[in-house]
């Protein structure tokens, strides 16, 4: 079972992913701001995060270079609907990216293939 973080300011979001992410067999946290995020990692090792690049106090992108920094060995997959993200070297620092959906068969599809590349089970 891995464990997953999903960071994202919207609940209904958070709320989604954790039960797809449940249901496909993944312990999750969640994360509505990235220094609560940044908290859980330093307190819970973590397989994955799930990073919003929109979040309402600072940027995804922002969080994913501190994450880089200091968890270096945790992947990040980008999740957003926006694509201006793309002009920002910053989420290069990611694993993959995500088009952000009320259907989250892709996160899913994606979460598991970075797994499986690392060899998480």
């Amino acid at each position: 079972m891995a464990t997953i973080l999903v960071i994202d300011d919207e609940q209904s979001i958070r709320l989604l992913y954790e039960d797809a992410l449940t249901e496909a067999g993944h312990r999750v946290f969640t994360a509505p701001s990235g220094t609560e995020g940044m908290r859980i990692l330093q307190e819970q090792p973590v397989d994955v995060v799930v990073l919003d690049i929109k979040l309402q106090e600072e940027s995804g992108l922002d969080v994913l270079q501190r994450i880089v920094e200091a968890h270096p060995e945790v992947p990040v997959i980008l999740c957003s609907a926006y694509i201006s993200f793309q002009d920002d070297y910053t989420s290069w620092l990611a694993e993959r990216y995500v088009v952000k959906s009320s259907d989250p068969e892709e996160l899913i599809r994606e979460v598991e293939k970075v797994l499986a590349e690392r060899g998480v089970k």
